[in-house]
Order: structure tokens, then C-alpha cells, then sequence
């Protein structure tokens, strides 16, 4: 089956088990069923031929499986290809971030700036309300208050008046629009400036906290966002230990467990669901701690800017203007950056806070109790123990010749490194079936085909090293068992045709998908005529031609006035038409006769020195 057909007949799929879950009040979204469907039939255990067209039967067998794990009441996995999906199409990075929430920001601001740029100062009354337009503008732009908030208002006013009194408004008014758009973000800033300076130098007497400046929405983000964070990772982390305990002991103790098969394959699903959790949260913690380190920088630059201002603006000193102005917009800049950080804190609070419940099917499937009465004489050990009781064994590059092997000592940073499988043991995940440990770098690091492989231990480098390719290939067939596993594992590649990024992107593309029509559009062809050189000839013989001319003309002696081949100011073109044949028809055919001269030469013969006569003998021509 060609790759069009087998996408065709997936949508239809898709559309049909939309609509059925829709039916049972399950409102799920087409990317999670698309992903659900492939993953059905990618499953070996489902029996389906990805490669040959699917019977009726094989379509009605693939919906109900499918249905079977979109409906089911609590299903771990499910839950973790939910979380994948929202986590992959709402986060975004901070420069992206910011640059929607200026884009946000300035079309809030347009229809204010609008508003201010076209009014018309025809009463006082008009006059007053541009004016109270503008405060509203500069408190929307700083974020400083509310415009509905008395105290603010008085604040921006009196920062205002110092630098734009009412009374400058008509001439400010006559200036062009984009002008006047220019002004007013100019204004904005160097007044958020002013009341900036002015907040900073209310206490005199003591010394000024620059952190009692700081935005209150910042201080609450700050605090929430960080505690959030690590309060889920800590409580996940706890969580995946727990798990890892519990599978690690069934799978050395076989004999003696007391899991059924549906248990274990639930436990399994409940760590993958864990662990994808845990590297989300790792990931919005580095950029909570990113911010903290931003914010704690723009920190003492708020406290240098406002030190070095308030020594500028001394009563015995006298500083140019263009230099105390400067100094209020680096305020005003640096105020900005803290307001984008505290809203890029509340994004990342906001992702955690969403993320949880894709985790609570946990409680549902194990609770705390159970989960303690399962781990029995079981260590539970942390990530951090198990790294550290392996970081004593080493592999010794001598046992495996033929590999290449990165050790600690010769890697500057072994935590950094690009390691397959996101860091955990892929030996593990295929010997333990299933079982999820995280590698240690310091072990050894396998680099087989640009790839680099950490192990859980010695143990599992050495096995794994012997037939890499063959484990590998055993790691892709455990995601097609379990699709969760291919976002926390990273095989995008190996599994293109289920991975989640794809149905992101193809969701995306049909969000900005656009709508074509037949138009056309007629264009000059040299709309800019100053890029024409009328001069120019591309013919080298005619050119040779005008240099002849030129040299021609140097010999010659101009008068006032100039000839058609010396003055060279005008092309001259003439068009001729080849000749054609034609004839004309006379009534009769006439002519004239001329008389015939007669001239008779005497004395030709004879004497030499006789002399030559001429005689003319020709008749007159009344005589013919």
C-alpha cells in the first residue's frame, strides 16, 4: 500500500473514532487518535501488515482495539502519550516566548496608539481626553498600575508633566503619524523611567532594597514557579524510585512474584509515565533557574542604574540632558526584561500545573499503600545511589578492541554528552524487559555508528558492545510494544512513522494552512526606470562602430551649428519596405525617333600635311 493510500485510509480511520468517542463524551483530539491508530498497527502483537491494504475485517479489528485504549478508564500509557503531545505543541522557547508576548503586547497597544495618533484638538475638552489617552497608554506599556488606579495615574501624570506638558500637545499633534508613533513610545519610556528613579529615591535616609522595586507579579512568580517545579519533580522522582524498585525486584525473583502479567505490564507503563514526566519537569526547572540567574543580574543593574543616576542628578551638578534621558530609558529597559521574565515564569508554572494531571491515573492504578506492600525488603534507591555505586567500575578499552570508547578522563563534561536513549541503559530495557535504569557516563561510553551508548553498569556495556546493532534493533521493537517510549527514548528516527513531532507538525501546518485561487497580476516591465542605462549596447561591432565615429570627430572643426554625422545627440532610424512586384497596361505602344547626326571627316588619307575637315551632314529636324 502506497504511503498516500495508507495516510488516506488512517484519516478516515481517525474521523470515524473522533466521531465514536465523541458519541461515549470522550473529547479527545485527532493528534493523540492519529498517534494511537499507527501505534495500533506498528504493534507487532496486533498482527497488522503496515505494507499491504487493510481488509474490512483488519479495519473493524483495528478500530476496537483502538477504542480499547483511548476509552479505557485508567491507562498509564495513554496518559503519557497525552502528556507528550501537549508538552510538545505548547512549549515553546523563551525567544519565541517573548517574541509573542511583544507581538501580543504592541497589537493591545495599536488601537490605543490609533486612537491618540488621529484624534483632532478641535475643543479643550478633546485636548484633555488625548492627553488622559496617553497616560492610559504609557501605564498599559510599563505595566506600573492600572489605569484605573488613582495613585498610578497621579504618578504618571506628574512623570509626564515634566517631560510633555499639556501644553505641547497641538504642536505634537502636527507632527506626521509615524512621527507621533515614534514620540509616544519615547514618552512611554523615559516617563516609566522617571517613576522608576522617583520609587527609588522615596527612602533617602536608609539604604534602598532595589528587590522592594521589583514587579509584585515577578516576586509571586518567582516564588511559585520554583516551588511548583521542584515540588512535582521531587514527588515524581519519588515515584519512578518506587517503581523501579518494585519491577527490578520482580524481575530478579520471577519465581516469587506475586504480579500477575497485567500487573507488571501496568507497573511498566506507570514508570515510563513517571519518567516522561520527570524529564519534563527537568527541563522547565532549567529554565526556572535560567530566569532566577536573569533576574538576580537585572537586579544589580536596576541598583548600578539607579546609583549612577541619582549621583547624576545631583543639585550642584549640571548634566547634559541627552545623558540624564538615556540614563531613564536604561531604566525602562531593564524594567521591561524584568516584566518579560516574570511572564516567561508564569508560562513555565502554568505548563507544570497542566502537566499533573496526565500523572494522577497513578493513584488510581496503585495507591501509596499497595505500592509500599509490593516493595517489601526491596532497597529503593535513588538515581544519585545507583550512579554512584557504578561510577567504581570502569571498562577497560583492552576487552573490547574492536569498539571506541569515550572514558571520563578524556571527555570534558561526560554529563553533556548526546547519549542515546536520553541517558538510560538500552542492555537494560531489553534484557529486563522493559525495565528503565539510568546509564552512568563514567562508566564507559560506547560510540557505535555516531551514536554514544551509556550502561547501568560494566556488566551491560560489555554485552552490549558485543552486538550493538542486534540490541538496538531490540530497543525499537519494545516502543513498537510500547509508544510512550518513543518520545522518552528519543527514536524519532528510527520510528518516523509514529513518532509524535511528526503529527505536531502536521497539525501545525493545517492550523496556518492557507487557501489558493486563480489570480493574476500585470506588472511594468521596468518598474524602476533609473536602473535602465538607455545607453547600453551589447552589440560589439556597433560599438566599434560609435569609437569609429568618436575618432572621426576629433579631426574635424565644429562651427556653431552641427551636422546629422558630428553631433551624436540622437539615434536616427530609417525603415524601408522591399520592393514588390508590379505592372501597368497601356492602350497602344508609341515611340519617337531622333534624327541620326552625319559628320564627315576630310583629309584622313592623302598628305601628311594636309589638314583634317570636319563636315556636319545631319538634316535639321523640321527637314526629317
Amino acid at each position: 500500500m502506497s504511503q498516500f493510500d495508507s495516510e488516506r485510509v488512517i484519516q478516515n480511520i481517525v474521523g470515524e473514532l473522533v466521531q465514536e468517542c465523541t458519541r461515549r463524551r470522550h473529547v479527545l483530539t485527532e493528534t493523540l487518535v492519529a498517534f494511537m491508530v499507527k501505534a495500533v498497527m506498528l504493534d507487532p502483537t496486533n498482527g497488522f501488515d503496515v505494507d499491504r491494504k487493510l481488509t474490512e475485517p483488519e479495519m473493524e479489528k483495528l478500530k476496537e482495539l483502538c477504542l480499547e485504549k483511548l476509552l479505557a478508564p485508567f491507562s498509564p500509557s495513554r496518559d503519557s502519550i497525552n502528556m507528550q503531545l501537549y508538552f510538545l505543541m505548547n512549549y515553546t522557547s523563551q525567544r519565541e516566548f517573548l517574541k509573542e508576548i511583544h507581538v501580543g503586547l504592541d497589537s493591545r497597544l495599536s488601537l490605543l496608539s490609533r486612537q491618540i495618533t488621529d484624534s483632532r484638538l478641535e475643543t479643550g475638552r478633546a485636548s484633555e481626553a488625548v492627553y488622559s489617552r496617553i497616560l492610559t497608554y504609557i501605564l498599559l506599556q510599563s505595566s506600573m498600575g492600572s489605569p484605573t488606579d488613582a495613585d498610578s495615574k497621579q504618578e504618571a501624570e506628574a512623570a509626564l508633566q515634566r517631560i510633555f506638558p499639556q501644553s505641547e500637545l497641538r504642536s505634537f499633534m502636527m507632527l506626521p503619524k509615524k512621527k507621533k508613533e515614534e514620540q509616544l513610545r519615547k514618552l512611554a519610556t523615559i516617563s516609566t523611567g522617571i517613576r522608576l528613579f522617583n520609587k527609588g529615591n522615596q527612602n533617602r535616609e536608609g539604604e534602598f532594597d532595589v528587590r522592594e522595586l521589583i514587579p509584585t507579579v515577578l516576586k509571586d512568580a518567582l516564588s511559585s514557579a520554583r516551588e511548583t517545579i521542584r515540588k512535582e519533580l521531587s514527588e515524581t522522582q519519588t515515584l519512578a524510585w518506587k517503581f523501579t524498585a518494585v519491577l527490578e525486584k520482580q524481575t530478579q525473583c520471577n519465581s516469587q512474584s506475586r504480579l500477575s502479567n497485567h500487573a507488571v505490564i501496568l507497573l511498566k507503563q506507570a514508570l515510563y509515565n513517571v519518567r516522561t514526566h520527570e524529564g519534563f519537569l527537568k527541563i522547565l526547572l532549567t529554565d526556572a533557574c535560567a530566569c532566577e540567574k536573569v533576574v538576580e543580574l537585572l537586579q544589580a543593574d536596576l541598583s548600578s542604574q539607579l546609583k549612577i543616576l541619582g549621583e547624576t542628578l545631583k543639585p550642584s551638578g549640571a548634566p547634559p540632558a541627552a545623558r540624564v534621558i538615556s540614563s531613564f530609558k536604561a531604566l525602562s529597559s531593564t524594567w521591561s526584561r524584568l516584566l518579560d521574565e516574570a511572564e516567561l515564569l508564569n508560562f513555565l508554572h502554568k505548563i507544570t500545573v497542566n502537566l499533573h494531571p496526565f500523572v494522577a491515573s497513578q493513584a488510581e492504578v496503585f495507591s501509596e499503600a499497595e505500592l509500599d506492600g509490593q516493595q517489601e525488603a526491596a532497597e529503593v534507591k535513588s538515581d544519585e545511589q545507583r550512579l554512584a555505586e557504578s561510577s567504581g567500575e570502569q571498562i577497560d578499552p583492552a576487552q573490547a578492541e574492536s569498539k571506541e570508547w569515550l572514558m571520563p578522563e578524556a571527555a570534558s563534561n561526560c554529563s553533556e554528552l548526546p547519549l542515546q536513549y536520553n541517558g538510560f541503559c538500552g542492555y537494560t530495557l531489553v534484557n529486563s524487559d522493559g525495565l528503565l535504569l539510568p546509564g552512568n557516563p563514567h562508566i564507559g561510553v560506547l560510540k557505535h555508528e555516531g551514536k554514544l551508548y551509556a550502561f547501568s553498569s560494566k556488566e551491560a556495556a560489555l554485552n552490549f558492545a558485543s552486538s550493538p546493532d542486534a540490541f538496538a534493533a531490540e530497543v525499537v521493537e519494545k516502543a513498537k510494544r510500547s509508544p510512550e517510549l518513543v518520545h522518552l527514548l528519543n527514536l524519532h528516527q528510527q520510528l518516523s512513522w509514529i513518532s509524535p513531532f511528526s503529527e505536531v507538525k502536521r497539525e501545525e501546518v493545517l492550523l496556518t494552512k492557507t487557501f489558493k485561487c486563480d489570480s493574476g497580476t500585470q506588472t511594468d516591465t521596468h518598474p524602476t526606470e533609473t536602473n535602465i542605462d538607455k545607453s547600453y549596447e551589447w552589440n560589439e561591432w556597433e560599438l566599434r562602430r560609435k569609437a569609429l565615429k568618436l575618432v572621426n570627430l576629433r579631426t574635424k572643426a565644429t562651427h556653431s551649428c552641427q551636422t546629422d554625422k558630428s553631433h551624436m545627440r540622437r539615434e536616427n532610424v530609417t525603415q524601408t519596405w522591399l520592393q514588390k512586384d508590379a505592372a501597368c497596361q497601356s492602350k497602344k505602344d508609341s515611340g519617337s525617333s531622333a534624327a541620326m547626326p552625319h559628320v564627315y571627316l576630310a583629309g584622313l588619307t592623302g598628305q601628311r600635311e594636309a589638314q583634317l575637315v570636319k563636315v556636319n551632314l545631319s538634316k535639321p529636324p523640321y527637314e526629317e
